[in-house]
């Protein structure tokens, strides 16, 4: 059985402004911003690359309760965290400088609420692939 991670609700407070920050400072691609009544709203957004999505919106039940800026970490997993980094911070998004961990370097930013993501290039040994 397979059991693929594809949507993960992202808690804000402002849909508007986590929309245009994600599209237009991160570069995410804008999938649905749809609104089928009773005052849901649906945006889903997807890194560039990606299999899975974030979603934000309004009216979703429990997912609309959840504390905005209360996801941290997640990560976007990059080939090339110098450029990556560069892209981010040429467009706007507060981004940290590059730390290297061992063999895993990573840089962070966070959105307008406070969720916070990682930004991961896994360094890998010559020789293997």
């Amino acid at each position: 059985m397979e059991m693929k991670l594809e949507v993960v609700p992202l808690p804000v407070s402002d849909v508007e402004r986590a929309k245009s920050f994600y599209v237009e400072q991160v570069g995410f691609h804008l999938d649905h911003d749809v609104q089928p009544g009773n005052g849901m709203r649906v945006i889903q957004l997807t890194p560039p690359g990606s299999g899975c999505s974030i979603v934000i919106g309004t009216g979703m039940g429990e997912m609309s309760e959840m504390q905005p800026g209360s996801l941290k970490g997640l990560h976007l997993v990059v080939s090339d965290i110098h450029a990556a980094r560069e892209a981010l911070a040429g467009r706007g998004v507060a981004v940290s400088e590059i730390a290297d961990m061992g063999g895993v370097q990573y840089a962070f930013f966070s959105d307008p609420d406070g969720n916070s993501w990682a930004v991961q290039e896994l360094l890998r040994p010559a020789g293997n692939p």
